[in-house]
């Protein structure tokens, strides 16, 4: 048996566990992908950093750990930038295992904080992140369209008490912020459908500036909406993150997960290329051996 045919007759199991080693090794060697940026991840970038110091922007955080991958590194470089600027953040949760995801990013973005960096040739001194004056985590509560057209009237309506239990009203950032008046804009990072939610009974209603980020596989759906202007810009899965990392000069789990994507992808390529050639030898050789 010839190398050919021992691809065609190759267990499955060598495929896999040839993949896992690829995937660690890449993960644990230093190189970058080269990543492209589209204008509606761009959009995004440029929106949020000409924003001026106290302004309020809302991030609603919709992904359960299912969709973790994709959706952290945006909630994460995001984040980071509006603290970095000292922007005010009012965070939601319309998912139920969303409340977990968005108090993990506060927790790991706050520690971040406290180191002094440099982003985009911008020294950032470090500061401490402070509940109720830095941002707001109003938490969860089901139904989303009544939510969303609730908070559209006051804050106050759906969430008296933020997430941790404590009035909203005796939070010091929350005293000049009612509604969606108030806001600059509208971040959505969601792995669930209520980003249909958002643009329909949030920004449909409303009329707020409102920006997504979704999995790779959900992007293609949203983009009538960013043509119509419904939203400004558009971050899709890993990509999308991966891109927003490199804008902020703040590279991450994205970059490091497009490196090992990368990675992965150029070995299954490889693979069904040599499975074809393994086909099409073989079936020569065995007309061959027919006609003589």
């Amino acid at each position: 048996m010839d190398i050919f045919e021992k691809l065609m007759n190759l267990d499955r199991r060598w495929v896999f566990l040839f993949l896992i080693v690829v995937c660690v090794l890449t993960y644990v060697s230093d190189f970058e992908i080269p990543v492209l940026v589209e204008p509606e991840v761009e959009a995004i970038f440029d929106f949020v950093d000409t924003l001026p110091a106290g302004s309020a922007v809302m991030i609603p955080i919709d992904y359960d750990p299912g969709s973790q991958a994709e959706l952290h590194p945006m909630t994460y470089a995001i984040v980071e930038q509006c603290w970095r600027k000292e922007i005010k953040l009012i965070f939601s949760a319309l998912s139920q295992n969303s409340p977990g995801m968005a108090d993990q990013a506060i927790r790991d973005i706050s520690d971040s904080l406290k180191v002094e960096k440099e982003y985009n040739g911008v020294v950032y001194p470090p500061r401490e992140i402070v509940n109720g004056i830095d941002y707001c985590f109003l938490g969860y509560k089901p139904y989303p369209a009544i939510i969303i057209l609730s908070m559209g009237q006051n804050f106050r309506l759906p969430f008296p008490l933020d997430y941790y239990g404590t009035p909203l009203d005796s939070l010091p950032m929350m005293r000049d912020i009612q509604n969606y008046d108030d806001l600059a804009c509208v971040i959505d990072i969601s792995g669930t459908n209520s980003t249909d939610y958002w643009i329909s009974y949030g920004q449909g209603r409303y009329g707020f500036p409102l920006a997504i980020g979704v999995t790779g596989v959900s992007t293609a759906q949203y983009y009538p909406f960013y043509g119509s202007g419904q939203i400004f810009g558009i971050m899709g899965g890993m990509l999308g993150a991966a891109q927003y990392e490199q804008l902020a000069d703040n590279p991450g789990l994205a970059k490091d997960g497009m490196r090992v994507q990368w990675s992965a992808h150029m070995m299954i390529i490889a693979f069904i290329v040599l499975g074809n050639v393994g086909y099409f030898v073989s079936r020569f050789r065995a007309r061959k051996r027919e006609r003589g």
